[in-house]
C-alpha cells in the first residue's frame, strides 16, 4: 500500500526522534550547568509545532477520511473520539508511573551533585527511569511513523520537534543512572537505548495495522496521534518549559514553532 522508500524513511525518522534521548544524556554528562534559555526555548517550539500542527493538519486529515468513508455526521464524531481517546491513552501511560521516576519530569545536570550525596535507592531509580521512558516513547514512536507514512514532509517536521523534547528526557535518566553505576558510559548507553521504544513502537504499529490499514483506520490512528501530541505538549512541554525558569522564552519559543509549522506547510501546498 506504501511505497518502500516511504515506509523507510518513516522508520529512520521515528529512530532519529526515538535515540535523540542521546544528545540529552551527552549534555547531562559533559557540561556543568543546564542551559535552562535553550531548553525552555526549544520546548515551547517544539510544542508550537506540535500544537499547530496537530490542531490544523493531522485532525483535519483525520476528520476528512473518516467523513469520506463513513460520512459527515459519524466520520465527525468519531474523529473527536480518536482524539480524545489519544489524549486518554498518554495520560493513563503517565499517571501509571510515579512522578519521581519518571522522564518527563524535568532535571537539570545540576542535579547530579545532589544525587550523589542521597547515595540510595539509585540503581533502583537509574532502571525505573530508563523503563518509564521507554514506556513513554512508544505511542509516540506511533505517532511519529504515522505522521511521516502519511507526509514525509510532516513527518520531518514532527520528527524534529519529537526529538527536541527527548532531549530533556536524555537527561532526565542519566541523572539517576550515573550515580546508580558510577559509569558515564553505562548512564549514556541506557539512556540512549531507552530511547528505542519509539522505533519499536513505529514496527509494532505497522505490523499490526498495515493488515487492516483502510481511510477508517487511518484517521482514526491520525486523529489520535493528534490527541496524544497535543496532551504532551500541554502536560509536559510547555510546563517543563516555564520550571527551567523562563517563561517567555517558553512563550516566544511556542509561537515561533507554531510560525515555522505554519511556513513550512503553506510551502507544500
Amino acid at each position: 500500500m506504501f511505497e518502500q522508500n516511504v515506509v523507510l524513511l518513516a522508520f529512520l525518522l521515528t529512530l532519529f526522534a526515538g535515540l535523540s534521548t542521546g544528545i540529552g544524556s551527552i549534555l547531562a554528562l559533559v557540561t556543568k550547568k543546564t542551559n535552562t534559555r535553550f531548553l525552555s526555548l526549544a520546548l515551547g517550539f517544539s510544542a508550537g509545532v506540535m500544537i499547530y500542527v496537530s490542531m490544523v493538519e493531522i485532525f483535519v486529515k483525520a476528520k476528512d477520511a473518516l467523513t469520506g468513508a463513513l460520512g459527515i455526521k459519524p466520520g465527525s464524531w468519531i474523529t473527536v473520539a480518536s482524539f480524545f481517546a489519544g489524549m486518554i491513552l498518554i495520560a493513563l501511560i503517565d499517571k501509571l508511573i510515579p512522578s519521581y521516576e519518571n522522564p518527563h519530569e524535568s532535571r537539570k545536570v545540576e542535579e547530579m551533585d545532589e544525587e550523589h550525596k542521597r547515595g540510595a535507592k539509585l540503581k533502583k531509580m537509574g532502571l525505573l527511569a530508563a523503563l518509564a521512558i521507554g514506556i513513554h516513547n512508544f505511542p509516540e514512536g506511533i505517532a511519529t511513523f504515522a505522521s511521516a507514512l502519511k507526509d514525509p514532509s510532516l513527518g520531518i517536521a514532527i520528527a524534529i520537534a519529537v526529538a527536541i523534547h527527548n532531549i530533556p528526557e536524555g537527561i532526565a535518566v542519566s541523572v539517576p543512572v550515573y550515580f546508580a553505576t558510577g559509569s558515564r558510559k553505562k548512564a549514556f548507553i541506557l539512556s540512549f537505548l531507552s530511547g528505542i521504544s519509539e522505533p519499536v513502537g513505529a514496527l509494532v504499529g505497522y505490523l499490526l495495522l498495515m493488515p487492516f490499514f483502510s481511510d477508517v483506520t487511518f484517521g482514526i490512528l491520525f486523529a489520535s496521534v493528534a490527541g496524544i501530541m497535543v496532551f504532551i505538549s500541554l502536560d509536559e512541554l510547555l510546563p517543563s518549559a516555564r520550571e527551567y525558569g523562563e517563561a517567555h522564552l517558553s512563550v516566544y519559543g511556542l509561537i515561533s514553532g507554531m510560525i515555522v509549522m505554519a511556513v513550512s506547510l503553506l510551502l507544500f501546498i
